[in-house]
């Protein structure tokens, strides 16, 4: 801790504090609960000052159950819960209230200003965190024994008003600031998605069609073109896997033999009217590939690398989120990931992300997928894998895919069949690449704001932690050399404790 300015005092919390534990009342006990007192735990923990909770309990139960009293501008502190991985919620509460067990309150003496102290414990969270914290699988905890012993500079006890009183201005000016930046990027996501409707409505490129009419290829044009395609593909395939059988054939028939080429299924599409000027298809008639799940892979040290679900990210592949599992890389063979590949999340514990898919960008180095993504290769004569992308992270198909997944022990999933049969508008390929070429532009520009807006909210975070290292370092007000030692408070308080023990002594030996 730096050097402490005039009148200042460095004092552990249970200096100047009393810790005040909670409790459960029993939930049989109907007449303990919906009472009047606030009964506090950590989901009311969203605001500085709690003046009251989502659940009350009765007088009867403060006086039946292990739950107590805290006297009003007392400080609340969390004690258990997965959130102190990261966090430590700090309250103050402006009524008395009740707690329950992963809650603990600092009462305080009237010379001690609460604000002060929970604006300490922000200033100090890290240090508390790294300190105090004890981990555990999922849930942590704070060692209370080492969390009284922390010490918190002091100030005297008008500066700590005025401390108080600065950084509440500094913070509303920097919450303001926040609030607009928010709004801002909230603002963004729905230009964003307005930008895909209009693109996948047909309204973003209606101009373009208007002014290059001989680029286009309507519906019946694309249906003959696709089938001619497909029909002279199958015939090479066909022509490939006879010649391959005769070689099979020649060399003994050894291992298995050739599997025959299956023909694509028939691309077939609705019109449509008012919504689109293009047809509707689903996605099984515009695959290049079967679509496939991945295998399921156990954690191996020193085997074949496969995806992370994590490697699904912003549209992307990252090739290199991945881990090494118990396979070799003959086994891994069928699910090599290939360049232009599109991968999509068979599940997951938010039902907004189950589903979303990622485009492999970078020429993959040799790494396998897992059973927890779906691949999706597609039929490049008829669609172009980045406006497929497009239109699959948009509302378009995400209502879909929503609409469509079910939950299975908290996790939400779609299947191959979901995905084959989820539809999306076609227009010919010409206009799929001016779509794209729009939303890239505009997409990027929005991505460029929201990483500024992004940039300017960690500056303000930084800000907050900077006015808070002024603040318990003496700097961020002027000292009154008029004002009382913090050492002469900190000394009264001593004295009243000192003076309530002998006392409560005095009336047990009487």
């Amino acid at each position: 801790m730096t050097e402490l300015p005039p009148g200042w005092a460095s004092a552990a919390f249970s200096d100047f504090g009393t810790w005040i534990g909670g409790g459960t009342p029993s939930k049989a006990n109907a007449q303990f609960w919906d009472g009047p007192i606030p009964w506090v735990s950590p989901k009311d923990m969203k605001s500085k000052v709690i003046r009251t909770a989502i659940d009350g309990i009765t007088s009867d139960a403060v006086h039946n159950s292990a739950t107590k009293l805290v006297p009003p501008d007392s400080v609340l502190i969390v004690t258990r819960s997965g959130i102190l991985a990261h966090t430590l919620p700090i309250a103050v509460t402006a009524v008395e209230t009740a707690l329950n067990q992963d809650l603990k309150a600092l009462a305080l003496p009237d010379s001690v200003d609460s604000s002060y102290v929970a604006w300490g414990l922000r200033a100090f969270e890290q240090s508390i965190l790294a300190t105090c914290r004890k981990g555990g699988t999922t849930v942590h905890s704070i060692e209370m024994p080492r969390l009284s012993a922390f010490h918190l500079p002091v100030a005297p006890t008008n500066e700590q008003r005025r401390i108080v009183e600065k950084i509440e201005a500094l913070f509303d000016e920097i919450d303001k600031g926040g609030e607009s930046l928010a709004a801002a990027k909230a603002a963004l996501g729905l230009y964003r998605q307005s930008l895909l409707k209009a693109a996948f409505e047909g309204r973003l490129t209606a101009d373009w069609r208007a002014q290059n009419p001989d680029k286009l290829e309507d519906p019946q044009t694309l249906l003959a073109r696709i089938r001619k395609e497909r029909e002279a593909r199958y015939k090479a395939d066909i022509a490939e896997w006879k010649e391959a059988v005769v070689t099979w054939k020649e060399g003994g028939e050894k291992g298995k033999k050739p599997p025959k080429p299956k023909l694509q299924p028939e691309f077939t599409y609705q019109a449509t009217e008012n919504l689109s000027p293009w047809p509707v298809t689903s996605v099984g008639t515009i695959l290049g590939a079967p679509l496939i799940n991945g295998r399921s892979v156990k954690d191996k040290s020193g085997g074949f690398p496969v995806l992370r679900l994590t490697a699904l990210k912003n549209g992307k592949i990252v090739l290199s989120e991945q881990k090494e599992g118990n396979w070799t890389r003959d086994d891994a063979f069928p699910f090599l990931v290939e360049y232009d590949d599109i991968f999509v999340a068979r599940g997951n514990g938010s039902k907004k992300l189950v589903g979303i898919g990622g485009r492999v960008l970078d020429q993959p180095m040799p790494v396998a997928f897992p059973d927890t993504m779906i691949r999706v290769r597609l039929d490049a004569s008829v669609v172009r894998p980045d406006f497929f992308l497009l239109c699959w992270n948009s509302w378009s198909i995400r209502r879909q895919i929503e609409d469509a997944a079910r939950t299975t022990a908290g996790i939400y999933k779609i299947n191959q069949d979901h995905v084959s049969g989820f539809t999306l508008p076609l227009p010919c390929l010409t206009e799929q690449a001016e779509i794209v070429r729009i939303l890239d532009t505009r997409l990027d520009a929005a991505d460029r704001l929201a990483t500024e807006i992004d940039a300017a909210l960690a500056r303000a975070d930084a800000l907050r932690q900077s006015i808070l290292k002024r603040a318990f370092s003496g700097q961020l007000v002027p000292q009154d050399p008029t004002d009382e030692p913090a050492s002469a408070l900190l000394a009264r308080i001593q004295q009243a404790r000192a003076a309530t023990a002998k006392k409560g002594k005095r009336k047990v030996s009487a």
